[in-house]
């Protein structure tokens, strides 16, 4: 109870100090992997170039299984990158290493934040946000993993090997790669957020079961501009890719929220309990 006495002044104070330790560990995290950027350069962002990756020995399998005899499923798949700037290694090097302490340091923002909120918070609220930053976490790093292993790759696959004409040689430069990479994972790791941003509308009473059917349609268009906007190259399979996923996850965001009526039962009930 103290701490919810506290003045704004104190308040402010202490929001101060958890922004410093949150960057404070971002700092630290991107340090160690600016040091480990070679080695994590080699064996995790350019995997998605070489024909050992995860998800193309999948879709050989796949290929494989149905009898599929297209170049998309069956051929050796290799990507070279090239370089024309005199300062992009360094730069790359830097910004790469930033944004993945910004990813891996997503549990830790949530605790700071669990942290900061929890004093105002009632014991029945205490839980729900509880679930809410250990779903969020949850679906961050399961977006981020959708991305790096299918998005991103099937993205890669398809618009490296397309031609314009047989006369024209695609040639991928590393700005190019890291900025595809970095957009589309992390966007994917922020989109599967929806469902969480759902269900606390829900909770606020914004949104409802039955809302979030009737405007289907409406979602869908919304989520295919949304894709849109997310992806950098804007092509219709990269948008197809992405805009898939976000839409089943407006469907589970459906079933993760109750219908208006159900919300009342519960809350009648929650009283009547409570006067016994």
């Amino acid at each position: 109870m103290a701490d919810k006495e506290l003045s704004f002044w104190d308040h402010l104070d202490e929001l101060r100090r958890v922004l410093i330790r949150v960057l404070l560990v971002w700092f630290v995290l991107a340090a160690g992997y600016f040091v480990a950027m070679p080695y994590l350069f080699d064996n995790v962002i350019l995997a998605p170039c070489r024909n050992d990756f995860v998800f193309y020995e999948v879709l050989r399998q796949i290929g494989d299984s149905l009898g599929l005899e297209g170049d998309f499923f069956t051929e050796d798949f290799h990507v070279k990158l090239i370089n024309i700037n005199l300062a992009a290694p360094f730069f790359i090097h830097i910004s790469t290493a930033f944004w993945m302490s910004v990813v891996t340091a997503v549990p830790y923002l949530f605790y700071e934040i669990w942290r900061f909120i929890r004093p105002a918070l009632y014991p029945r609220e205490i839980r729900g946000v509880r679930k809410a930053l250990a779903l969020g976490t949850v679906m961050f790093f399961l977006g981020v993993l959708v991305g790096y292993f299918m998005v991103y790759p099937l993205t890669l696959r398809f618009l490296s090997t397309y031609q314009l004409s047989a006369l024209i040689e695609n040639q991928i430069s590393l700005n190019s790669y890291i900025s595809n990479f970095m957009m589309l994972v992390l966007c994917m790791g922020l989109s599967f957020e929806l469902p969480l941003v759902t269900w606390l509308l829900s909770l606020l009473g914004l949104v409802h079961k039955t809302f979030l059917r009737r405007y289907r349609r409406h979602a869908f268009v919304i989520i295919v501009i949304l894709a849109a906007v997310i992806t950098p190259t804007g092509d219709p399979f990269t948008l197809s890719v992405v805009a898939i996923p976000l839409y089943l996850l407006y469907e589970l965001s459906i079933l993760m929220v109750k219908d208006k009526k159900e919300e009342e039962t519960d809350s009648e009930e929650e009283t009547t309990d409570g006067a016994d």
